[in-house]
């Protein structure tokens, strides 16, 4: 096959081991950069150019469309599905999963465990909403943020409701969730493929941090997940409508909790923790799955 990689640096590490098991089982991988791409949006034949040439002859394309460039990113992606070239995860399932208030809405729709978790836009409302998510200590998460950039922990509701305001002062779209104490600064990441969940590693916080993001100097390590840890992460995944996609999960008294989907998950953490060629699953996948024009929203969003 001939795979595109949706990315904007080719040596990444998840970028660099996605070309390395595509090229091992004999496939052409090219990396595009995903905002020099730009299209042609006709309607009788849908083009991406590329440095001054049209892209053709595509069989599958893999997304790795960072949180800043979701826009152009899923327009570009669009465009490839209108194509017809398969896509290991849609342009629709990305935008959805990468609205955290949306894709709570749609986890919750179908009964999957989540932190209690409140919106408002008024400041006004602060009192309220503190107290719909059983008081401090609490979590602050600004909807646009990404490896734990924007998550607050408050101890107290006088510093929840300065910090709330604050945020609101900013014009900042922000979510309030209980903390989950029992967790202790612990989450568990599911990496699923398919209808499966193909790898999973616990990740720590670091002492006095509450955020287990690798990216904020939390360490990782082999987990043996439960059977319903094991179900939730799947059924999260399919909710989203992703094909791939990271779980994270928290371990709560009343069982997991889904606390974030990730369209895009990082393949170095949970690859030297767990030893498994993700790289060469995701593949796979693509192999058993890939067939021009089934796109399931053939780009109409």
């Amino acid at each position: 096959m001939k795979i595109a990689v949706l990315s904007r640096n080719p040596r990444l590490y998840s970028t660099r081991r996605l070309v390395e098991a595509g090229q091992q089982r004999g496939h052409e991988m090219v990396v595009i950069d995903t905002l020099r791409a730009y299209m042609n949006i006709a309607s009788h034949k849908p083009q991406i150019h590329y440095r001054g040439q049209p892209l053709e002859g595509f069989d599958a394309v893999i997304p790795r469309i960072g949180a800043s460039v979701t826009f152009y990113g899923c327009a570009v992606l669009r465009q490839f599905e209108m194509m017809g070239v398969f896509p290991l995860n849609e342009s629709v399932a990305i935008s959805r999963s990468r609205d955290k208030l949306r894709s709570l809405q749609l986890l919750s729709r179908k009964g999957i465990g989540l932190p209690v978790t409140g919106f408002a836009h008024s400041p006004d409302d602060i009192p309220d909403l503190i107290r719909m998510v059983n008081g401090a200590p609490l979590v602050i998460k600004v909807l646009e943020g990404t490896q734990g950039i924007g998550v607050v922990l408050c101890e107290t509701e006088k510093a929840a409701e300065s910090v709330i305001e604050a945020f609101m002062g900013l014009k900042q779209n922000i979510m309030v969730q209980e903390y989950i104490r029992e967790a202790g600064g612990a989450d568990i990441r599911c990496f699923v493929v398919g209808d499966k969940v193909i790898a999973a590693m616990k990740r720590q916080a670091k002492p006095g941090e509450f955020r287990s993001n690798l990216h904020r100097g939390g360490s990782a390590s082999l987990i043996k997940i439960t059977p319903e840890e094991r179900m939730t992460a799947i059924r999260a995944a399919k909710v989203m409508g992703l094909s791939v996609a990271g779980v994270d999960i928290l371990r709560s008294n009343h069982g997991p909790l889904v606390m974030e989907v990730n369209s895009s998950p990082g393949l170095e953490g949970i690859e030297t923790t767990t030893g498994h060629d993700v790289g060469s699953i995701i593949i796979q996948y693509l192999e058993k799955n890939a067939c021009p024009n089934s796109t399931r929203t053939k780009g109409k969003g």
